[in-house]
């Protein structure tokens, strides 16, 4: 197991409390879009968080009044029009990586979105486990917008399973943006709550998650993902198995006790 708490990113800010990891892009100025490098290592870092044992769940906060405007015009569509078959497949398949590292990283990612959170940012906020949004927030898989499909880091596997097929659909022939109101109203939001509240709220939320059980939390990711690609008996299987493993753990046997005596549980995460 490795530490990460004194983790010092290069193109991201990072902090570590009470076993939340605070994540925020920090370009504010230009609505904090995403680089290659900042893209490179944000997937490493959530590859990583596999194996952290002072990390329990991840919020991804805005700054500056946005969440992610994407990919920087600049310094990445630019120079992926000069880009050969070959460079442009390593850099999709890149992305897609980063999208991966965030199922698979065993912990709850919560998504605190304000502002702007379009192409690449939205991914973000589908690819979290659960999302928070102020009114004013602003969502959009813009990618037909700029000539590409909107099959983009999975948003075709993802998004209809959040909001339904076609409304999936509608956002991504269009690009439209989705209004807070209609991202709530679709259970793409968990719910709407104001800016000033914004990170509070987020951070609340992820302190009840990581006050249970967290060992039992990582299988609960792990069977909402995995889950997607199987049948019904598959499913109902798979779940008795890593319910079993959950039922060897000492969390169970506190929540058992604490039940008796009449007390909170308090969970270790083993």
């Amino acid at each position: 197991m490795t530490k990460m708490a004194g983790l010092k990113p290069q193109h991201f800010l990072w902090q570590v409390e009470g076993r939340i990891a605070k994540v925020r892009l920090d370009r504010p100025e230009r609505k904090n879009p995403l680089t290659f490098d900042s893209y490179a290592e944000l997937r490493d870092t959530f590859r990583d968080l596999v194996y952290a044992d002072d990390v329990d769940a991840v919020v991804f906060l805005p700054n500056g009044g946005n969440f992610c405007s994407g990919g920087d015009v600049h310094d990445i569509i630019g120079p992926l029009v000069r880009m050969d078959m070959k460079e442009l497949l390593a850099f999709t398949r890149m992305t897609g990586d980063f999208v991966k590292a965030m199922l698979n990283c065993g912990k709850p990612i919560i998504a605190a979105v304000d502002g702007v959170a379009v192409g690449a940012g939205a991914i973000i906020a589908m690819s979290s486990d659960i999302r928070i949004a102020t009114p004013e927030a602003k969502t959009a898989f813009l990618f037909t917008r700029v000539g590409l499909a909107g099959c983009d880091m999975g948003a075709c596997a993802i998004l209809p399973r959040i909001i339904g097929q076609g409304r999936a659909a509608e956002l991504l022939y269009t690009g439209r943006t989705m209004t807070a109101a209609e991202g709530e109203r679709w259970g793409f939001y968990n719910r709407l709550v104001d800016a000033a509240a914004l990170e509070a709220d987020a951070l609340d939320m992820a302190a009840r998650i990581v006050s249970g059980p967290t060992f039992a939390h990582g299988i609960t990711k792990t069977q909402l993902n995995q889950e997607w690609s199987m049948g019904l008996d598959q499913a109902i299987e798979a779940e008795a198995q890593a319910q079993a493993i959950c039922m060897q753990t000492h969390d169970f046997e506190r929540a058992y006790r604490a039940f008796v005596a009449k007390e909170k549980p308090v969970f270790e995460g083993n």
